[in-house]
C-alpha cells in the first residue's frame, strides 16, 4: 500500500503532452465576474446573474454586454474577459442590449419601453462612451405601457424592448425587437444620417407557433405548463440578425429564459425586412441537459478567424425565476444554407481557436468529467447543504461550509489516479446579502492535488487583480496525474461560503464505453413528441440522444446521465422538441470518464 500510494504521488509532478500550441480552452458557463443582481433588493433575495448576452467584434477584440451588468467585457481570445467601466452608463442599468460595430464605432442600445438612448464608442477599450442621442423619437405608431389590450390594428406595444440593430452590407440600418407571449416580432429600418431614427412604421413579421412547433411550447421539457400545472403561453424575445451567403437569418429566443428547455431559433429570408421562412431545422441553438441548461436568447458572430459562435443564457433560477448565467457554443453554416450551433459537450471544456475551424464539434478537448458522483468530504458543513452536492451537476443544489474562513476545504475523491486537464469551480448564492458591486467582493482559493490523500501539490489558483469568479475555469499549465483534488479557501464576498460544483475534466485509464445498441425512435401521434429508447452500454456515465433532419446532420444533442436515463439495462428519453411535418433521424452515443463511443445506427423517427 505504502509503494502504490508513493507511486501514485509521483505521478502527481508528471508532466503530460499540454493543449495543442496556439490553442486556448474555455468552459460553460463563461468564466467572467457576474455581478450581483439589486432589482430585489427590498424582498432581500441575493444573487449573481447574467443574461442576454451580445457580443460583437470590433477592431480585432470582442465585447460583451449583458443584462444589468454596469458595465461590458472585453477579451482578445474568447477565453480571457476583463471588466470594462463605462465613462457613463443608464441609472436603472441596461436589459437586453442591442450592440453592433460598423468598423469604426461600436453601438450599444438598451430595451427601452418609451423614448430612451443610443450609445455609441470609437473606443470601447477605454471605457468611453458618448450619446449618438439622449432619446430616440417615439416608436412609430407605440401604445402607452398599460394600454396594450386596446391596441388598434397598425398599433405595437411599448418598445423597442429586447432589440436587435443590423447594418446590411449597402449601409442600410434595420432594428428588430420584442418580448412577448401575445405579440410577434417586429422590424423597422433606421436612419443612419439621423442619429439612427426610424423610418416608416414597425412591420410585424411572425410569432410563435407552439402547436407546430414542439420546441417553442413552454415549460421543463415543454411540458406547456406552469410547475403548478396552470398552462401558459410561450415567449418570443431576443432578436438577432446574421447575414451569410446572401440569406438572412433572423433568430429568436424561446419558449421562455426560465427552463432547461430555452432555445435559439431562426426565420431566413432574402430580404432583412422579410418575408421570412421558419427553418425546419429549428431549434439551431438548443442544451436540455447537463450540468449549463438553456442556450436561448443570445448574439450570432464572427471571430478573428472566420468561425462562428452562438451565446445564449443558460438557466439556474435558485435564488430568483431570473438567476442566469451565459454560455458560448462553435456555430457553422452549412452550403445549403443550414445554421447549426453544436452544444454537444457543450459544458465541457472546448478550445477557442487561434485559426479558422471548419467543424464545430472538433473544437471539444475530448477531456471527460471524472467528478460526477464523486465522493466529497467538507472541513465543515451548514445542515442539509452536504459535500455531496458538490458533484452531482445540478447547480440548484450545493454545498454550504459551516462558516465562511479561510482554510476551508471541499475534498473530492474520484476513486482512483486520472489525469486531469481542467477544472472548474461553480459557487453558489445561499443568504449572500449583497445587492451590488463592491470592493469586497471578489474570489481567491487554491485547487491541490494528491494520490495519495495526504501529500498535496498546488495545481490552480486565483491570481491578481482581485475580481469574483462565480464559474472559475482553469486550464492546467500541466496535466497531473492524480486520485484527491481539493479545494482551499480564501475569500468570497459573499456572507456564506457556498460551492454547487467543482467539476474536473480530463481522462480516466480504461475503455470508452461501447456504442448503445438497439435504438428506436417512435414518433407520438403528436408528431411534436417522440421515444427514443437503446440498450445500455455497459460502463457508461451518461448518454447524448443526437438527432437532426438528415441521417449526415445530428446536430442537436441532449444529454443525460446513466443513473437518470436507465432502468433495468433500457435508456429512454421522451424527445419534446420536434416540428409537425418535419422527418428526422436518431442516433445516440455513450460517455465515461475515459471517452466517447461510436455512435450508434441512425434510426429514423418513425
Amino acid at each position: 500500500m505504502r509503494i502504490l500510494a508513493a507511486c501514485l504521488l509521483a505521478t502527481v509532478a508528471s508532466a503530460v503532452v499540454a493543449a495543442p500550441p496556439g490553442k486556448r480552452t474555455y468552459a460553460n458557463p463563461i468564466d467572467i465576474d457576474y455581478r450581483y443582481n439589486w432589482e430585489q433588493t427590498p424582498e432581500q433575495i441575493s444573487y449573481r446573474t447574467g443574461a442576454d448576452p451580445a457580443i460583437v467584434r470590433h477592431k480585432g477584440a470582442y465585447y460583451l454586454f449583458q443584462t444589468l451588468a454596469d458595465g461590458y467585457w472585453r477579451s482578445t481570445d474568447l477565453a480571457t474577459w476583463t471588466f470594462i467601466t463605462p465613462s457613463r452608463w443608464p441609472f436603472r442599468g441596461i436589459v437586453a442590449p442591442a450592440a453592433w460595430s460598423d468598423g469604426e464605432r461600436l453601438y450599444l442600445m438598451p430595451s427601452m419601453t418609451d423614448q430612451g438612448v443610443i450609445l455609441v464608442s470609437d473606443a470601447p477599450e477605454t471605457g468611453k462612451l458618448e450619446f449618438l442621442t439622449r432619446r430616440l423619437p417615439p416608436l412609430p405608431g407605440m401604445v402607452r405601457s398599460g394600454f396594450e389590450d386596446s391596441m388598434k390594428p397598425g398599433q405595437v406595444p411599448p418598445g423597442p424592448w429586447d432589440p436587435a440593430l443590423f447594418k446590411d452590407d449597402d449601409a442600410r440600418w434595420y432594428m428588430y425587437w420584442n418580448s412577448s407571449n401575445v405579440f410577434p416580432l417586429y422590424a423597422i429600418e433606421l436612419d443612419p444620417k439621423n442619429r439612427l431614427s426610424y423610418i416608416g412604421k414597425p412591420k410585424p413579421l411572425f410569432g410563435l407557433e407552439p402547436g407546430k412547433h414542439g420546441w417553442e411550447r413552454f415549460g421543463q421539457d415543454h411540458s406547456g405548463t406552469l410547475p403548478n400545472g396552470t398552462p401558459i403561453k410561450p415567449f418570443m424575445e431576443g432578436a438577432w440578425m446574421t447575414k451569410v451567403g446572401g440569406r438572412y437569418y433572423l433568430q429568436y429566443g424561446a419558449p421562455g429564459t426560465e427552463y432547461n428547455v430555452y432555445g435559439n431559433g431562426t426565420y431566413v429570408s432574402k430580404s432583412p425586412m422579410g418575408p421570412f421562412e421558419y427553418a425546419p431545422y429549428n431549434p439551431v441553438a438548443y442544451k436540455p441537459g447537463g450540468f449549463v441548461e438553456g442556450a436561448g436568447h443570445g448574439s450570432t458572430f464572427q471571430d478573428n478567424n472566420g468561425n462562428w459562435w452562438n451565446t445564449g443564457t443558460p438557466w439556474i433560477g435558485y435564488n430568483w425565476t431570473f438567476e442566469r448565467r451565459i454560455g458560448m457554443w462553435p456555430a457553422h453554416f452549412y452550403p445549403d444554407g443550414q445554421m447549426m450551433v453544436s452544444t454537444r459537450f457543450g459544458d465541457f471544456p472546448h478550445y477557442a481557436p487561434d485559426g479558422p475551424n471548419a467543424d464545430p464539434e472538433a473544437l471539444f478537448t475530448g477531456w471527460m468529467l471524472l467528478s460526477y458522483r464523486a465522493m466529497a468530504t467538507a472541513s465543515s458543513t451548514m445542515g442539509e447543504f452536504a459535500a455531496a452536492r458538490a458533484t452531482d451537476e445540478n447547480p440548484r443544489t450545493f454545498w454550504v461550509a459551516g462558516a465562511n474562513k479561510a482554510g476551508e476545504t471541499l475534498t473530492l475523491d474520484l476513486g482512483r489516479a486520472k489525469e486531469v486537464r481542467a477544472l472548474q469551480v461553480n459557487f453558489a448564492d445561499y443568504k449572500s446579502g449583497r445587492f451590488g458591486d463592491a470592493p469586497d467582493i471578489y474570489t481567491e482559493f487554491r485547487v491541490e492535488a494528491s494520490g495519495d490523500g495526504k501529500s498535496w501539490r498546488k495545481v490552480a489558483e486565483t491570481e491578481a487583480p482581485r475580481r469574483d469568479r462565480p464559474n472559475a475555469y482553469f486550464e492546467l499549465a500541466k496535466p497531473v496525474r492524480a486520485r484527491f483534488v481539493r479545494y482551499v479557501h480564501g475569500h468570497v464576498g459573499a456572507a456564506n461560503l457556498a460551492i454547487s460544483d467543482i467539476r474536473v475534466f480530463g481522462k480516466a485509464d480504461g475503455a470508452a464505453p461501447s456504442a448503445p445498441g438497439g435504438v428506436t425512435a417512435v414518433r407520438e401521434k403528436d408528431q411534436r413528441n417522440a421515444r427514443v429508447t437503446w440498450t445500455a452500454a455497459p460502463g457508461a456515465t451518461g448518454y447524448n440522444v443526437r438527432w437532426g433532419v438528415r441521417p449526415d446532420r445530428l446536430t442537436l444533442t441532449y444529454q443525460l446521465f446513466a443513473d437518470d436515463a436507465v432502468k433495468a439495462g433500457k435508456g429512454s428519453l421522451a424527445l419534446r422538441s420536434l416540428n409537425v411535418g418535419v422527418g428526422y433521424h436518431v442516433a445516440v452515443e455513450a460517455f465515461n470518464e475515459a471517452g466517447v463511443s461510436e455512435l450508434s445506427n441512425t434510426v429514423a423517427v418513425r
